[in-house]
C-alpha cells in the first residue's frame, strides 16, 4: 500500500502578515534608557513596535502586560525580542516617566518619545493614529492600538490589533526567530 502525503504548509502568523514583507520605516527617537532608539540599532532581534501613552487607564497597560507575558514565556529566546513603547504623548511622557512606567511591565522594554512633530512623522509612516480627547491635565488621547512586528533583517512582517492574546505573540515571535 503507497500512502501519499501533501506537502505540510508553513505554519501561518496569526497577525496580519505583510505580504510581501517590506522594510520597516525607521526612525530616531529619544529612549527612555537615555539613548537613541532606531531600528536598526535592534537588527538581528525580532521588535515588537506599539504605540500608546503612559496615563492610558486600559489598551495601553493591557498591550503591554500581554508583550511582557509573550517575552517571558520565550525563555532564553526572550533576548532575541525587543518591545519598543512609542509614545503618542509627548506632553506628559517623558524619558524619565516612560522609563518608571515600563519597568513595572518589563525592564528590557524601550520607551521612545521626541518633539510631537517627529513623533506625528513616526505615527505617519506606520499609518497610526492619535488624537488628544479632553483637556485639563487628565485628557486621554484615543490612538491605533497595534503592535507591529518587525524581524531580524528590519522587515514589518505583521500587525497585531488589540485583543490577541500572549500565545498568539509567543506564536507569531517563534516563527519569526525560526525565519
Amino acid at each position: 500500500m503507497l500512502f501519499v502525503r501533501e506537502p505540510a504548509q508553513p505554519a501561518q502568523m496569526r497577525a496580519g502578515a505583510f505580504d510581501p514583507p517590506r522594510l520597516a520605516p525607521d526612525f530616531a527617537l529619544r529612549g527612555s534608557d537615555g539613548s537613541e532608539v532606531t531600528l536598526a540599532r535592534y537588527r538581528g532581534k525580532v521588535v515588537l513596535l506599539t504605540f500608546g501613552f503612559t496615563y492610558c487607564a486600559a489598551v495601553c497597560p493591557t498591550t503591554l502586560a500581554t508583550l511582557a507575558q509573550a517575552r517571558n514565556s520565550l525563555g532564553g529566546a526572550a533576548d532575541k525580542v525587543q518591545v519598543i513603547f512609542v509614545t503618542v504623548d509627548p506632553d506628559r511622557d517623558n524619558a524619565a516617566h516612560m522609563r518608571k512606567y515600563l519597568a513595572a511591565f518589563d525592564d528590557s522594554f524601550i520607551g521612545a518619545t521626541d518633539a510631537p512633530e517627529v513623533l506625528a512623522a513616526v505615527r505617519e509612516d506606520y499609518g497610526v493614529t492619535a488624537e488628544r480627547q479632553g483637556t485639563g491635565p487628565n485628557y486621554a488621547m484615543a490612538h491605533t492600538s497595534s503592535i507591529f512586528l518587525i524581524d531580524q533583517a528590519g522587515r514589518l512582517r505583521a500587525m497585531m490589533p488589540f485583543g490577541h492574546d500572549a500565545t498568539d505573540f509567543i506564536h507569531d515571535v517563534a516563527l519569526l526567530l525560526e525565519g
